[in-house]
């Protein structure tokens, strides 16, 4: 039974036993209007649901083609494919020396306090060891993207 039911059961269970209380039947009153209050409540609850899941949907849509987002696409440098291009001339490709994934960086982040998004770790890739008018990569792993 929902609540509604039952409260029109606890009313018939009163009138039944000739309940004449006016304190019962008050309270069995404000029981009704609760049971009726929740229901209301709950058809809006499924109702705001769908429509929240529509729009969900409707927003997916338009931010695939406002970004021009491709399930096939890369994030940016998680993939093995040689003809990856979310990664242009204007990024730097490192290494991540704790997890080994590989990260873009552009000219806005510090190469001397790089954080992993993959695992946190912060690292450099500001090296001696190469000419940074030198095309050809280093030892040390960190070479522009062409």
């Amino acid at each position: 039974m929902n609540i509604s039911e039952k409260v029109a059961y606890i009313k018939g269970l009163a009138e039944g036993l000739n309940c004449d209380d006016k304190v019962v039947s008050a309270i069995l009153d404000v029981l009704g209007d609760i049971a009726n209050a929740i229901g209301g409540l709950k058809e809006d609850t499924e109702y705001l649901e769908s429509y929240i899941e529509e729009i969900d949907e409707d927003l997916g849509a338009l931010e695939e083609d406002y970004y021009e987002i491709d399930e096939d696409d890369c994030d940016c440098c998680d993939c093995d494919d040689d003809d990856c291009d979310c990664c242009d001339d204007d990024f730097i490709e490192v290494e991540c020396p704790a997890c080994g994934d590989t990260i873009c960086l552009d000219e806005e982040i510090d190469p001397s306090h790089v954080i992993c998004p993959a695992c946190g770790a912060e690292f450099t890739c500001v090296c001696d060891c190469c000419d940074e008018d030198d095309e050809e990569e280093c030892d040390c792993g960190c070479h522009d993207h062409e």
